[in-house]
């Protein structure tokens, strides 16, 4: 309150030396930031328009900007202490915007806010963001510098040391002028001290990290509203991200607003278990491409950006996406780096030749025969769809397959079945395509889609639900490139609608509920599996839960092709999960309840059963 009781010192009137000078500084300052902004604002613009982009709808866009760059949410949430102190830092240049610009007008004695009157209040509120700005700067640097978190990578850099020691500077200069008489040889050289760190903090922005004040309203605004959109091809001439040619706006864009924080290592499962993969270094790679190459150059980005084989890691979780505070999407560029290798023949892998081999003879990534999908229907006893049932069950190729899938199958339906719902299944399915899309092979995941769609109408289907995560997001999203598909929602969507009608009574068994991927972060399904799951025992929660789940190490193609080197992601799960003292492990998608089940059998001492939300609920009928 005592800041309150004085008034802001100005630094009296400048002689026209001075005047002259600060001209010069700034004009050079001013010449020095738009030099190398340019430069950068060039190579964007200069890089591949986006195929199929559209700002509407507008309202989602701006309520994102409102909470995610003005309210520092994202921020906030992910890291609640780092992110306050981050948060208070761009308030404080909020609050400073008027200050600022009120602070160079006293040269020209053009000043508009009055320390006496109106201009009194802002000038306290701004005071009271720069104290809250240098405790702040105090504590990240300390961070940054001494405690050092290997996510923010070996050595500190120069750039943010020079920055971080202005920011300071601009904030103590300012709290100090509170203190000194108007127009005497103290506020004087304060205000010169605080002019020539304002005018040296400028052309430093577009060297270093903290371009991400500019760019990153922009990358927030225009990122894709739906999680990890994979875009079209734009054409037959597009084979993917080949070279620097084929990087869009957007990926141009975002390799220049990352901030370098490294919440993306710090939760990519990759990362953390020893492999090669970082998507942290995948950025900054496009963006070192973009000022050593630019956008223009026929030099290959894989090797150059990140190593073939870590691309090829990546179990397209999203974790790295959903974490990042300025709207990187990784997902689109790993995938258009593995279309680029598969399309161009240049990727060459045992496994994955295999999978599309399955794929294409068979129409499933297993390569198994039709038949046997046809003798579990059979031994299932479940019906054939003819139009005149509720539901269509979609098996997937896990459910069709698969023996761990055979009995989530099984279990949902005797509980669709006890709830007096209809349903049939397909007399021929193919995969829906997932694990070749996100492998890069385009053109077979288009035969695949075609190939179901057109199976889904000829039958008549208008509604479906399936087990699988992966076939809901790929039918609901993926498939609509090539028409529109039928509605479809995850099993325990529709078991958590059927309520406890016909159930038996809960349980005191303790179990812990693991979030797939593909259903918590790329679909928002979090609640439904959990409210089924307190129908049957004690619902627990791991460290790693709803939309910061760890991954089972099973997307991306990755149950198909491996894992080749670090430690085994499923294996690093299971014991975080069984850590937490349940008895059961209750999963929500085949991939994961064979990842997971893998890991769990080879733990030391009783390691906890896992089941499938749909096998609880099934334990919970009466006879």
């Amino acid at each position: 309150m005592m800041l309150l009781a004085r008034m802001l010192a100005g630094p009296g009137n400048l002689h026209a030396v001075e005047r002259f000078v600060l001209l010069a500084l700034g004009i050079l300052s001013v010449a020095l930031f738009l030099h190398q902004a340019t430069a950068i604002a060039r190579r964007i613009l200069a890089a591949r328009r986006d195929a199929n982009f559209t700002l509407a709808p507008l309202a989602p866009r701006c309520a994102r900007l409102f909470f995610d760059v003005l309210l520092q949410r994202k921020v906030i949430r992910e890291r609640p202490w780092v992110g306050l102190a981050h948060a208070f830092v761009f308030w404080a240049f909020c609050a400073f915007a008027l200050v600022t610009l009120n602070h160079l007008a006293l040269a020209l004695h053009a000043e508009f806010l009055d320390p006496r009157g109106a201009g009194r209040v802002l000038f306290f509120l701004a005071a009271l963001f720069a104290v809250a700005c240098l405790v702040a700067i105090a504590g990240l640097t300390l961070r940054r510098f001494v405690l050092r978190p290997r996510w923010l990578g070996a050595q500190p850099s120069i750039g943010s040391a020079g920055v971080a020691f202005l920011i300071a500077a601009l904030m103590v200069t300012y709290l100090a002028a509170f203190y000194v008489a108007e127009g005497s040889a103290a506020a004087h050289a304060i205000w010169w001290l605080h002019t020539l760190a304002l005018l040296a903090f400028l052309p430093l922005i577009p060297r270093t990290k903290h371009l991400h004040l500019l760019l990153a309203p922009l990358s927030v605004f225009l990122a894709h509203p739906r999680f990890a959109s994979i875009p079209p091809l734009a054409g037959e001439e597009d084979f993917g991200l080949v070279t620097g040619k084929d990087l869009t706006r957007m990926a141009a864009l975002q390799a220049y607003t990352c901030v370098e924080c490294g919440r993306c290592m710090e939760h990519c499962p990759a990362t953390n278990t020893g492999k090669d993969l970082n998507p942290k270094e995948l950025v900054l790679g496009v963006r070192g491409y973009l000022n050593h190459l630019g956008p223009h150059s026929e030099e290959p980005l894989v090797g150059q950006v990140h190593p073939l084989h870590a691309i090829f890691e990546c179990t397209t979780c999203g974790a790295c996406q959903h974490q990042c505070p300025v709207a990187v999407e990784h997902l689109p560029l790993i995938v258009g780096l593995r279309r680029g290798v598969v399309n161009t023949g240049e990727w060459q892998h045992k496994q994955g030749t295999r999978l599309f081999l399955n794929l294409e003879r068979t129409g499933n990534p297993l390569g198994r025969p039709h038949s046997e999908r046809e003798r579990f229907i059979e031994r299932a006893g479940l019906p054939f769809f003819d139009g005149s049932q509720e539901l269509c069950l979609w098996l997937g190729c896990m459910g069709s397959y698969d023996p761990r899938g055979h009995q989530i199958v099984t279990a949902l339906a005797a509980v669709l079945r006890a709830h007096g719902i209809t349903f049939g299944v397909l007399r021929k399915e193919q995969c829906t395509g997932d694990a070749a899309r996100r492998l890069g092979n385009d053109l077979l995941f288009q035969q695949l889609a075609e190939a179901n769609l057109a199976t889904l109408a000829q039958a008549g289907v208008r509604r479906m639900v399936s087990i699988c995560p992966h076939c809901v997001q790929t039918i609901a999203q993926d498939w609509r490139e090539f028409g529109p598909s039928p509605t479809i929602e995850h099993h325990t969507e529709l078991l958590a609608r059927l309520g406890t009608a016909g159930l038996g009574a809960t349980t005191e068994e303790k179990i812990v509920y693991h979030d797939p991927c593909y259903l918590a972060r790329y679909r928002g399904v979090m609640d439904e599996p959990r409210a089924v799951i307190a129908r049957s025992g004690h619902l627990l929660e791991p460290a790693r839960t709803r939309k910061d789940s760890f991954c089972c190490g099973a997307g991306g193609g990755l149950f198909f092709l491996g894992e080749e080197s670090g430690e085994r992601i499923g294996m690093n799960r299971a014991r975080e999960l069984a850590a937490t003292g349940a008895t059961q492990v209750a999963a929500a998608c085949p991939f994961c309840a064979n990842m997971l089940g893998d890991a769990l059998k080879t733990m030391d001492g009783i390691a906890p059963q896992l089941v499938d939300v749909a096998e609880l609920a099934a334990r919970q009928i009466k006879p």
